[in-house]
């Protein structure tokens, strides 16, 4: 393919600042609507023969206004499964038409975030690390750039974080002790991730996969774990299998969508730019993953972009570490941290693999550019940190060690406060 894309106009880029500008503000407002209340009713409770078109709706359903909370005409555009927004209009307040009846619905969001982050803390909290450590693994998720404002936010994003912080904890405590229990809370916590989000899905059964395939390796798999997973993993994907049997597809793309991806590339002008070629498009990819670790709506200064230094050199530490755990594996030296961290990092990388591909589908087709967002993989934030901390633990010289560590400590703090314009 033409690589002539990748040099685009200073026009055009400013159009692209300004178009996701506008997107992300328009994004963030209809996620607050109900446009899923009926179509979730649908899903849970229309009986046969008319559950074939309900268990989506996306060809009937509407968005509603994001000020006054009545529908509009204007139809839906997103392609997420239905039943979060299902459960939250079963438990909570009626929408339509009450904008301020949303507080409740944020509420929920709130608790599910929070619930996951103590989940994760909890991990820490028994793995046996130092004080030093501890922090060094806690703070990159305590101040994750995007998760205040995920969880003030009636999104699908907050179930699939709080399920991926399940199956995180109970694949630890499974690779620790061996109990049952924890298996079971590693599969709750995929099916909560997996009925939020298809990413969910992905990186939550990649993960708790490759953690079974360990343990089976080990000789410390049970046949009753093996059907307790196989059963977990039908009625996870079951809503995809639905999905895939009305539309083709796990991520339907409905017209509305297309509309959407086609206007917007149209005026941002990417639609008659040269489709760039699959690596040239991986790469622009990866450094719009990077920038949008904290998304912002004004222009970043100089220093603020040297400050993406922060996350890239952590990230190239979690690399590290994860060679070195898979080395500890294979010398049979592993701890449960090594076995999570091998098993995340294989779900990270499984995951990011199909969400380029899937994008670059999107590109061929509209020139579409606005797929990178890294609050898809938040479910397994833990890995992450895990990861830097197996790379520290190979450092026996304690300048350096602490030197790490502080790094650590201190990185996602510097970045969440200077990494974005102040004010």
């Amino acid at each position: 393919m033409d690589n002539a894309g990748d040099r685009q106009p200073a026009g055009c880029r400013r159009d692209r600042r300004i178009f996701r500008a506008g997107l992300r503000r328009q994004r963030h407002a209809r996620q607050r609507d109900d446009r899923l209340r009926r179509a979730g009713a649908c899903f849970l409770y229309r009986p046969h023969p008319a559950h074939r078109r309900c268990l989506a709706g996306f060809e009937t359903t509407q968005l509603l206004d994001p000020h006054t909370f009545e529908f509009t005409a204007e139809p839906n555009y997103l392609n997420h499964l239905p039943l979060f927004y299902a459960l939250l209009a079963a438990i909570g307040p009626k929408l339509e038409g009450h904008p301020r009846a949303l507080l409740d619905d944020r509420l929920i969001d709130v608790a599910l975030v929070a619930a996951g982050l103590t989940a994760l803390l909890a991990l820490g909290l028994t793995a046996s690390f130092s004080r030093a450590e501890f922090y060094a693994y806690a703070m990159p998720l305590v101040w994750i750039p995007v998760l205040v404002q995920l969880a003030a936010t009636v999104t699908n994003d907050d179930p699939a974080f709080f399920g991926g912080a399940l199956a995180t904890l109970g694949v630890w405590q499974l690779a620790a002790t061996g109990r049952g229990l924890w298996l079971a809370c590693a599969l709750v916590g995929m099916a909560v991730a997996a009925w939020a989000k298809l990413t969910g899905l992905l990186l939550t059964a990649s993960m708790v996969g490759a953690a079974l395939i360990y343990l089976q390796w080990r000789g410390r798999m049970r046949s009753s774990w093996m059907i307790a997973a196989a059963v977990a993993l039908v009625l996870a994907a079951a809503p995809y299998g639905v999905y895939l049997w009305q539309y083709g597809s796990p991520t339907p793309e409905t017209p509305a969508q297309i509309a959407l991806l086609e206007d917007g590339a149209r005026a941002a002008g990417w639609i008659d730019l040269p489709r760039r070629s699959l690596a040239a498009y991986s790469a622009s990819f990866i450094v719009a993953f990077i920038a949008d670790w904290m998304p912002v709506l004004g222009v970043r200064s100089t220093f603020n972009y040297a400050m993406l230094a922060i996350p890239v050199a952590a990230f190239v530490c979690a690399l590290a570490g994860g060679a070195l755990s898979l080395r500890r594996v294979w010398l049979r030296q592993e701890t449960p941290r090594d076995v999570v961290v091998i098993a995340g990092m294989f779900a990270l990388a499984a995951t990011l693999a199909i969400h380029i591909g899937s994008s670059y589908s999107r590109h061929l087709a509209t020139g579409w550019m606005l797929d990178a967002y890294p609050r898809y993989y938040l479910p397994l934030a833990a890995i992450v940190p895990l990861a830097g901390l197996s790379l520290a633990a190979v450092i026996e010289a304690p300048r350096w060690r602490a030197g790490l560590l502080a790094f650590l400590i201190a990185g996602p703090i510097l970045f969440r406060i200077f990494g974005a314009p102040l004010g």
